[in-house]
């Protein structure tokens, strides 16, 4: 059995279990082949004994138990299993840079902000000798996507974890950003048509006015904000997406022109903090929301008093929704759906896109501390077989599912039910949430990779509420609700550069800066009593961190982006 090394440096920089049960942030992308169970390797029988690794992923999360029954299950299979630890009290780039110093780390790990420390630091191992040697990894991304991933030494040094539609996608669950609201407030106002973010407020203004409280008396909180750390996106990102843009998450694309626009400045951006601002001021804005941590936030969600928010459903869903589950608060209505919601009427907006989106400022590495490199990337190459794979995400065959005389996978109401409650996940989940997966298409043709994609158990495992919701609007999904815009171009996402910048640059100077001023200055809009004032102050400490840098640099990778993508047309 291998050596630990990273407890004493956990134990030191308390990176134990977050709250977070099941979070991954999904982003559902294009790629290429899954491989088979029978190309994985030998079993741990046939081993002798189970390959223990250990992993650190710089996002919150859950640790499960020891005797988890799924993971002894992929061990039996594979002949390993990982032990992962999650991020705790610190931002990634803190608990990054603890590691650092102390030049121990796990075996695996995703340093998410902290990726670039990681390589800057000698911390990862070059994977490019290796990725032919396991054919599930080298089937996972297209050439071009591999490519993508080549850092300035011209090395591959992580996996992107979340890069791959297998065979058809399979849309149901809106992964991403939106404006949510709870399908209570849509069934009492009679299902209106919601497009503009006026009719958005006015409506959940209208509900509260009417109904202060819940049933129980439990006052009711019309919106609220995360802006805790990192997730300040569900406050300062909107303006591209009411202005019908993707979410290139930095900065506005132009398609026709190819060029870089800052949406932190357009006349959208001021009408959208005006309204809050207005709404603050109405009381309908959660005073809470620029103090309010992550788990504050989660729990809050939880009681179902919140009636709408933006944040992408990857943030906040998979806590949630089970929490409303196991409370019967799903039946009363407090689920959340999405929006389509742009600056005016007339606007295509662009919440959802189909096909993929490849981040590469981040991903799986394996690290230099890691002293069984080709057992660890073994590990990885066998998760990504279809059966550890459905054992991971569907769990086990009678216990978890069913199947059909069609081959179809499906759950009963209890399977449902136990698959969302806290300690069944820690006892018998083991989804490895931040390895590889895949979304899409089972190789079977007939199943969805994961539960919540596949169409009957998708809808089945709605609460009527949503089901009415659904049916209201003429939407069999969540996807329904916004429409699919076609996928972006080959620049998308441009937040996969920007994500990446260091302060070497400047460019990259400006970027720290300018997030810097947003962290302190859009919360004091938003609260301000004269909006104008506070507005033109917040524009122009906003303007002295050289934006335009910032700008420069971006178009310029976006030019890089366009040339990269013609040689492989």
């Amino acid at each position: 059995m291998k050596t630990k090394k990273l407890v004493s440096v956990l134990l030191v920089t308390a990176m134990t279990a977050g709250m977070l049960a099941g979070c991954g942030n999904e982003a559902q992308t294009g790629g290429n082949s899954v491989g088979n169970t029978e190309s994985t390797g030998k079993t741990a029988e046939e081993n002798g004994e189970v390959k223990q690794f250990t992993a650190f992923f710089a996002v919150p999360g859950s640790e499960i138990n020891d005797d988890n029954e799924i993971q002894q299950k992929i061990a039996e299979i594979t002949g390993a299993k990982c032990k992962e630890t999650w991020l705790t009290g610190q931002t990634a780039q803190e608990a990054v840079g603890t590691l650092i110093a102390g030049g121990e780390y796990p075996d695996f790990i995703d340093g998410g902000d902290g990726m670039a420390q990681l390589y800057d630091a000698g911390a990862l191992v070059a994977l490019d000798d290796y990725i032919d040697q396991y054919p599930n990894i080298k089937a996972f991304l297209s050439e071009e996507d591999w490519d993508k991933l080549r850092q300035d030494d011209g090395h591959i040094y992580w996996i992107q974890q979340f890069g791959n539609i297998y065979g058809e996608e399979k849309a149901t669950t809106h992964n991403d950003e939106a404006f949510w609201i709870q399908t209570r407030v849509l069934e009492w106002a009679g299902y209106p048509e919601v497009h503009t973010m006026d009719q958005y407020f006015d409506l959940i203004e209208s509900y509260n006015e009417a109904n202060p409280t819940m049933e129980d008396g439990t006052e009711n909180i019309p919106y609220t904000i995360l802006c805790d750390d990192w997730r300040y996106f569900c406050l300062e990102n909107a303006p591209q997406f009411l202005d019908g843009y993707p979410n290139d998450g930095s900065v506005i694309v132009d398609p026709e022109e190819l060029k870089v626009i800052d949406y932190n400045t357009t006349e959208t951006a001021k009408r959208y903090f005006q309204k809050l601002n207005e709404e603050y001021q109405k009381g309908i804005v959660d005073p809470e929301s620029f103090t309010q941590t992550y788990d504050e936030y989660i729990a809050k969600l939880s009681t179902g008093r919140v009636l709408g928010m933006i944040d992408q459903w990857w943030d906040f869903a998979y806590n949630v929704n089970d929490a409303l589950k196991q409370q019967g608060l799903d039946v009363a209505g407090c689920n959340y759906v999405p929006l389509p919601i742009t600056i005016e009427e007339g606007v295509k907006n662009q919440w959802h896109n189909s096909g993929g989106v490849l981040n590469v400022s981040s991903g799986l590495a394996i690290t230099t501390s890691c002293d069984d490199v080709e057992g660890a990337l073994q590990f990885v190459n066998d998760l990504l077989g279809q059966e550890v794979h459905d054992l991971r995400f569907w769990g086990e065959k009678g216990v978890d599912y069913d199947v059909d005389e069609n081959g179809e996978f499906y759950r009963t109401e209890d399977m449902r039910l136990q698959s969302s409650d806290t300690a069944y996940k820690a006892s018998h989940a083991c989804t490895y949430s931040y390895f590889p997966q895949y979304s899409g298409t089972s190789q079977d043709g007939i199943n969805a990779m994961k539960p919540e994609y596949q169409p009957k158990e998708f809808y089945e495992s709605l609460s009527k509420n949503v089901q009415d919701c659904f049916a209201a609007y003429g939407a069999e999904t969540y996807v329904d609700m916004l429409g699919t815009s076609e996928a972006p171009g080959p620049w998308y996402p441009m937040y996969s550069f920007s994500n990446s910048m260091t302060t070497d640059t400047p460019g990259g100077m400006a970027w720290t800066k300018m997030g810097e001023v947003k962290h302190e200055y859009l919360p004091k809009v938003v609260m301000a009593t004269d909006f104008e004032t506070a507005w033109e102050e917040y524009m122009g400490v906003y303007d002295s961190c050289n934006p335009q840098a910032f700008i420069s640099e971006m178009q310029e990778e976006l030019d890089r982006r366009m040339e990269e993508a013609a040689k492989y047309e």
